[in-house]
């Protein structure tokens, strides 16, 4: 089973994502936003794809506080998890955020908020997933 782990800071925001993808696209998900917890599971192959929200709150690593496109140049550049396929998710929908964020990350994908197409949400997702 396809498994997708959902790195949010808002609760509300988790569960919005988490049910669209088990219920209408009939994957699993998993979420934190602990960077130690992403790090590990995107290390332990248990995840196919992460949803990386740009602006964490509350995650902190090695005792500063980092954002998802720290995460997601982490991930990359990791022999071990750089062909794990990243999505952002931001609410920052600016023109040429996408490009920016996108050429800063290294991800592979980027989703704006709110999310409003739920078939075109979980298609983005699946078809990453298919690339690798």
């Amino acid at each position: 089973m396809t498994t997708v782990l959902i790195v949010e800071d808002d609760p509300i925001n988790y569960r919005v994502f988490s049910k669209i993808l088990t219920k209408k696209g009939g994957l699993q998900v998993q979420g934190t936003e602990i960077v130690e917890e992403v790090l590990q599971l995107a290390q332990s192959g248990e995840v196919d794809v992460i949803l990386m929200d740009i602006a964490l709150a509350n995650s902190i690593y090695e005792g500063k506080p980092v954002d998802g496109i720290k995460i997601t140049q982490m991930l990359k550049s990791d022999p071990k998890t750089a062909h794990l396929p990243i999505i952002l998710v931001t609410a920052h929908a600016m023109e040429g955020d996408r490009e920016n964020f996108l050429k800063q990350s290294g991800a592979d994908g980027y989703i704006s908020k709110p999310v409003v197409n739920h078939q075109e949400f979980i298609q983005q997702i699946v078809s990453l997933i298919n690339k690798t």
